[in-house]
Formats: C-alpha cells, structure tokens, sequence
C-alpha cells in the first residue's frame, strides 16, 4: 500500500527464500539473492532487510561477506553467532549486534536451542569500503536511545509501546520502521486514514508531515533514520 510519501510492505507480500527442508524460512522485504526486483532493491543505505525463522538445529554454514553492514535483532529465541575474528555469541530476546564485514569476514548463524528462533536481519551499505572487520553486542538496547551504526550515517532506535501508548517519529527525510511484534497504527498529519502495521510489517517514510506510532497492543519496532 503506498501513500504520499509512505511506503507499506506488508508481512505477507515478502519474498518467501530460504530453505523450509532445512529449517530456514527466510522472508525478503528487498531484492535478495535469487529474488530480483530491479525497482525495489534499496531505501537509502538499507538494502537487506530480512525476517528469519530456525527451526531447532537449523543454521546458516560458515560464508563470506564484505562491504555491507549487518545487524541482527532477535525477537524470540537463541542466536548463535561464531566468525573468524574470533567472536562467539549467543544472542537472545532483545539483544542487538552488529558485524561489520570491512574487507573480508567469514561467519555463521544457526539455532542451537530448543525452542524456534526468529529475529530479523538488516544489511546496510557503508560509505566507504574495506578496513578490518569488528564485531559488537548490545544487550538491552535502551527503547529510544540512538545506537548509530559506524561506517554508515544510519541510526537505529528501539521502539517499546504499551497498549494505548502513542511516540512521535523523531523527523528524519529516510525513515524505515518495522514492527517485530505487538499491532500499532501509523499516524500522519497529512494522510487520510491512517494505516495498521502488524507484526512483520514495514514502512519506508519519505513524508515530510510528522508521523506517530501508536500502539493498539504491546509493540516493539525497529526504527532506521538513514541519512544526516
């Protein structure tokens, strides 16, 4: 659904990837790999913006990456993240990291719990390429506090809303929100009606009138500025 200067992409119109045999049901909200939509291969520096289901067990091999930004966010499960700088982790509900490819990393993500794991995945292009890799955790990212993501002019807020809670957007000229769980209406001054995300649901705002978020249910979004 598209407005003025408000871009929907609902939960159900992602590319379906992955590999269902093996556990992995990966949802694309970009152009991505096999997936190809020249119209529809980035917003600003953001070009990858997944939403990744692991079955128990379930797990992406070791591969390469370089160039590209990626930031994982888990909504419910264990992550287990290993690389060849040498870090290993596991992340858990709420927990932000953030790898920086430079010239060259390896890594791999799998499930090596016993419960389902989902969390959403984002790649952002930095501005300028190689440098070394680097690997960091946030855990217990503070709801409105802005973690701004190095290499890029990109800046991520966590979003917590109670039920009946509303926030204004910070004003941004690039702004990209995805609701990881909970239902929140989007609020623009200068739209007609005002449109419902769910769970999965994303908005890629150009708009130049204010936007609110408010929550009809318990919400958690993730809330990209991408530009200066």
């Amino acid at each position: 659904m598209e407005r003025t200067g408000v871009l929907i992409v609902r939960a159900e119109d992602r590319y379906r990837g992955g590999d269902p045999a093996a556990g992995i049901d990966t949802r694309h909200a970009f152009s991505f790999g096999g997936f190809y939509d020249p119209d529809n291969l980035r917003f600003g520096q953001l070009t990858a913006c997944n939403e990744e289901r692991l079955a128990p067990g379930a797990g992406f091999a070791p591969h390469p990456h370089r160039d590209v930004e990626i930031v994982s966010w888990v909504i419910e499960g264990e992550l287990t993240h290993e690389d060849d700088t040498g870090a290993r982790t596991v992340l858990r509900a709420g927990d932000l990291a953030r790898l920086t490819a430079g010239a060259g990393v390896r890594h791999s993500e799998r499930n090596d719990g016993t419960l389902p794991l989902r969390f959403a995945q984002m790649w952002l292009i930095p501005e300028a390429a190689g440098g070394p890799p680097e690997y960091d955790v946030v855990r217990g990212l503070a709801p409105g506090a802005p973690y701004r993501l190095p290499r890029t002019s990109a800046t991520l807020r966590l979003l917590r809303l109670a039920a009946g809670e509303r926030t204004e957007l910070p004003p941004g000229s690039l702004r990209h929100v995805q609701l990881m769980s909970g239902e929140a209406d989007l609020v623009t001054s200068g739209a007609v009606d005002h449109p419902r995300l769910a769970a999965a649901d994303s908005a890629r705002l150009t708009t130049p009138h204010p936007v609110a978020l408010a929550a009809r249910a318990p919400t958690e979004a993730l809330l990209w500025h991408l530009g200066r």
